[in-house]
């Protein structure tokens, strides 16, 4: 196993993933250690199931909300408790087997060497990949492009990223948002307005079809319709922050708090 890590860590937001999360566990084990597990109001019994395992496991952590919160809440839920322990650094990813559990170290190796950056995935498709949803996310990343003024976000969606844990926690308990399915962009926004500039980084990304064990939460009447609110939302505050973006811009001026 992977030596004990005293400022990254690995968590996992799951809900209702099936036996797809214990692989996806035990991958992130064999790179990785600690890992951690928020289980977000799952009904599946994996949960119960997973927190077993970690009985036996000390770098396996698992954390059983009781009810179903989304993605971002999960998150917040894990960063807190890693900022509690005195964790810096959190990568996360999916619990349904797309993210490259091969590439964590890659990852975590690139966020050690620049711990003020955000480490981001840039997917990698395959032909698993639904092209409605990889022209949609051709959208999603122009808004961001334009909402943080070109800041050179790779991907706003792809969810295999090293996150700073303050930074992050400051950007999500200042506001009610990013508590859902808008949790990977508006993650990516608003730190790019507090200045933490993104590194990216080529990671394939596989959609896997029932048959290979694959869940898939997403809805795209609900999901789009959030993502569209996320961005109105973020286009109006873009807009008041404009000046003072493009002036630090304009400088090359140190992050500032937002």
């Amino acid at each position: 196993m992977p030596d004990l890590s005293r400022t990254h860590l690995v968590l996992i937001p799951s809900y209702d993933t099936g036996e797809r999360l214990f692989s996806t566990v035990s991958a992130a084990r064999a790179q990785w250690n600690p890992v951690w597990v928020v289980v977000d109001g799952s009904t599946d019994g994996t949960g119960e199931r997973l927190a077993k395992i970690a009985e036996t496991d000390p770098g396996l952590k698992v954390w059983l909300l009781p009810r179903n919160q989304g993605k971002g809440a999960a998150v917040l839920h894990g960063l807190r408790a890693a900022r509690e322990a005195g964790y810096t650094h959190a990568l996360t990813m999916d619990s349904d087997g797309q993210h490259p559990a091969e590439l964590i170290p890659a990852f975590m190796r690139a966020s050690e060497a620049r711990p003020e950056a955000m480490v981001l995935g840039r997917p990698v498709f395959d032909a698993s990949a639904p092209l409605l949803r990889v022209r949609g996310r051709r959208v999603s990343n122009g808004w961001t492009q334009l909402e943080t003024l070109f800041a050179g976000i790779g991907d706003s969606l792809y969810g295999f990223r090293v996150y700073p844990v303050e930074g992050l926690i400051a950007v999500m308990q200042r506001q009610p948002w990013m508590r859902r399915f808008d949790f990977d962009t508006e993650a990516a926004v608003r730190l790019a307005w507090r200045g933490v500039k993104p590194i990216n980084i080529d990671a394939p990304v596989k959609y896997l079809s029932a048959e290979e064990g694959g869940v898939s939460h997403f809805r795209y009447g609900r999901d789009n319709a959030l993502l569209t609110w996320m961005h109105a939302r973020l286009m109006v505050e873009f807009v008041l922050r404009l000046p003072g973006l493009a002036w630090r811009k304009l400088r090359g001026a140190p992050p500032f708090q937002a």
